[in-house]
């Protein structure tokens, strides 16, 4: 449960930052914030699959920058189910799903696969040389 809070504050961060930084893309507030995190982590586990294997043969030939495409759409399609979250157009939608990808995997370095916040310890082996 905690590993899915942590990653919907991901999410809603960045949501926050694309709305911040991307002209076009409007959160009308915190609670909409949240919830379109939520909105969007259902959309890309449920909906996002099924756009990725209908336009595989399309995703091959450009090498997969279709999937940016699908990215761009999967957040029209949460502007498009909530009130209080709205995208002025294509544009917006593709820099602001990369501004989110880009968070959600600076964060994911410091989030291991249960959903927690690792420290990596490291040791040096000391020899008794000064």
């Amino acid at each position: 449960m905690a590993g899915f809070l942590l990653r919907t504050l991901i999410a809603a961060l960045g949501l926050w930052l694309a709305s911040e930084l991307i002209p076009g893309i409007d959160v009308q507030n915190g609670a909409t914030l949240v919830v379109a995190a939520l909105l969007l982590g259902l959309v890309n586990a449920f909906v996002r699959p099924v756009a990725v294997i209908l336009t595989l043969p399309l995703s091959i030939i450009t090498l997969g920058l279709f999937l940016l495409v699908i990215n761009a759409g999967m957040l029209g399609l949460v502007a498009w189910l909530l009130d209080g979250f709205s995208i002025a157009g294509f544009w917006s939608a593709l820099f602001g799903s990369l501004v989110i990808s880009i968070t959600s995997w600076l964060a994911s370095w410091f989030i291991g696969p249960r959903g927690r916040v690792e420290v990596m310890v490291t040791h040096q082996r000391y020899d008794g040389r000064p």
